[in-house]
Parts: C-alpha cells; sequence; structure tokens
C-alpha cells in the first residue's frame, strides 16, 4: 500500500507492518506502545522531546547524535560506552572525586 502526500491519522493494532519504510514523514506526537521495532534503522531523524521507557535498547548504536540534555535514570548499563570508555568506569571515577564514597558506590553496584 502506498500513501503519498497523505493526510491521515492512523489507528493500527494487531498488524505486521514489518519492512515498511518511511521517507519524509511527519509522525510527531505519534504513540508507540507494545511495538517491535527491532533491527530498524533511524537516519536524519528528529527525535527532540522524545520519552521513552521500559524499552530494550540492547545493542544500540548512536552516532553522530545531539545529546544535550538527555538523561538516563534507573538503566542498565552493564557494558554501556561512550566513546569507547565503559560507563561504569566513568561513573566510579566521577564518584571518587566529587560524592562521599559509600553513598555513590552503592547506588552504581545497585545497592
Amino acid at each position: 500500500m502506498k500513501i503519498h502526500r497523505e493526510k491521515h491519522r492512523l489507528d493500527v493494532s494487531v498488524s505486521d507492518l514489518s519492512g515498511s519504510r518511511f521517507d519524509d514523514v511527519n509522525l510527531s506526537g505519534a504513540s508507540y506502545e507494545n511495538v517491535n521495532m527491532s533491527g530498524g534503522t533511524f537516519h536524519d531523524i528528529n527525535m527532540s522531546g522524545w520519552r521513552v521507557s521500559n524499552v530494550n535498547l540492547a545493542g544500540l548504536r548512536v552516532e553522530d547524535a545531539n545529546l544535550a540534555g538527555a538523561s538516563f535514570s534507573g538503566c542498565q548499563m552493564e557494558g554501556m560506552t561512550i566513546d569507547g570508555i565503559e560507563v561504569g568506569d566513568l561513573l566510579k571515577a566521577w564518584a571518587a572525586t566529587t560524592k562521599p564514597e559509600g553513598e555513590v558506590l552503592a547506588r552504581l553496584e545497585g545497592k
């Protein structure tokens, strides 16, 4: 099915749209619940203001991105790297220089 130069609000449920392609499409304000987007590719996308929760981003690669103001909380970050540096190591180094050791290390170790 092709949709070209149309303005519609779709309500899609229990459907298989795998392999679909979106180019120059406005999906602002769209809501996604219980959606499998594994293996997808996103390029030249405006995701400002996005909020994601309870998502599996294992293996996610983010390159050439503007993460200004991004916030991560309550996330599993084992093996996560920033410019090749383990995030856990970065947080431990930061904690060692800025916070009372026991407080921050307990948070880093999930205690």
